[in-house]
This record gives structure tokens, C-alpha cells and sequence, in this order.
């Protein structure tokens, strides 16, 4: 018979930029399949070396593992199929505990930017229907918002929401067209969504970031 037990453990995140009273904008980022939030981080470098009032904070996924047999690179996953409920259970948990870790250090009116890539999507979109706090921003990139999420917290969390739903041109594992039907989904939880596409494949793209960061 299958048991499950709560524990104590350590998680970890990489964080540029110092947090103060001084502090105007706080990006969260969470990472997709396979990544680490030490290489993830470093697509949002600039913003933090443009402007000394922003902070940018990539919580890393609970589970690593080695992305090829039994050694070399290792990645992190914010979850899999196996005790899925569990696993998002501790990750909102995490990402709750670090949010009220990291927020306090700011002034109240610190604008709040979540991006969540790839698997982290549905990482982002689940805990911020349970957080605390409510985003100026929230930015799905290459993935969709979670449709397990219980309708009314769905509606609560995007009511007039800005969400920016991005896409590469030619993503492998996201088209275009899933992409418009994420956007009109949506819209019909009120949030303002726009879309916003570039040449290029599952990745990050710098141009589109800037662009982002100016009207975020």
C-alpha cells in the first residue's frame, strides 16, 4: 500500500540583482523540462544589469536528474505523470514560500512579472492561482496555462489580467494555431491577452524580452 510522508527539504534558486526598498520590478521565471535555473537565469541578465531597481528570480524544479544515462548534464523537472498531485502540491509550496521569502524585501508597489517556459507554464499558472500575491504580468512562453485549475480560481487570477502568450515561428512542440486558441482562452477568463510570435524555434528570444520588459 502506497504511503506518502511530508519532509523537509532544500530548494534552490538563482537570483541577479539585489532586493531593496529601492526595488521596482521583480521578475519570477520558472524554467522548462531539462533545464537548470543557473543557465535558465542567464537569458535575463540584461534586464537586471539595464536597470539596478530589477530582480530576477528562477526557482529550479524539485526533481533533477541526469538528461543522458547515469551521468554528465543534469536538468530539473517540476514534475512528471508519476504522483503528479504531490509533486505540484510541493512546488506550489515552494514557489509560495519563496515568493513571501523575496516580496517583503521589496516596497508594496513593486511591479511583479511572472514568465513561466516550456513545462513551467503550468507550474506558473497553478501556483499563482493559490499565491498570495496577484502579478502586474504574467507571460506564458511556449506553453499554455494549466487546465486542471479549478474554473473560479482561473477567473479570480485573470480578471483583467495582462498575459502575453509567446511563440517561436517554429516551435517543435507548440504551433501557431494552438497558440491563438490559448490566447482566446484566455481572453474568455478575461484576462488581456496579446500574442506575440518570432522567428525562431522552443526557445527564449532576446528581442521579444526587451520588448516585454519595456511594456511590463
Amino acid at each position: 500500500m502506497e504511503r506518502h510522508l511530508t519532509v523537509a527539504r532544500t530548494a534552490r534558486y538563482q537570483q541577479l540583482g539585489e532586493l531593496s526598498p529601492q526595488t521596482r520590478r521583480v521578475w519570477f521565471i520558472c524554467h522548462g523540462y531539462g533545464q537548470l535555473a543557473a543557465y535558465f537565469i542567464r537569458h535575463f541578465a540584461f534586464l537586471a544589469d539595464a536597470d539596478p531597481t530589477t530582480v530576477i528570480i528562477a526557482p529550479e524544479g524539485l526533481s533533477r536528474f541526469y538528461l543522458s544515462g547515469n551521468g554528465g548534464r543534469v536538468g530539473a523537472s517540476w514534475m512528471t505523470r508519476d504522483d503528479r498531485l504531490h509533486e505540484i502540491d510541493d512546488h506550489i509550496g515552494f514557489l509560495n514560500q519563496l515568493a513571501a521569502a523575496v516580496l517583503p524585501q521589496c516596497p508594496p508597489e513593486v511591479q511583479v512579472t511572472v514568465l513561466g517556459f516550456s513545462q513551467g507554464t503550468a507550474t506558473v499558472g497553478r501556483w499563482l492561482a493559490q499565491a498570495a500575491f496577484r502579478p502586474a504580468h504574467l507571460i506564458l512562453w511556449a506553453g499554455g496555462f494549466p487546465e486542471d485549475v479549478a474554473p473560479g480560481a482561473v477567473q479570480q487570477l485573470l480578471q483583467g489580467l495582462p498575459v502575453s502568450v509567446v511563440i517561436g515561428s517554429d516551435d517543435e512542440y507548440i504551433s501557431t494555431a494552438q497558440a491563438q486558441q490559448q490566447q482566446q482562452l484566455l481572453q474568455q477568463f478575461g484576462a488581456d491577452a496579446q500574442l506575440l510570435t518570432f522567428a525562431g524555434k522552443h526557445e527564449l528570444n532576446r528581442s521579444i524580452l526587451e520588448k516585454l520588459a519595456v511594456s511590463g
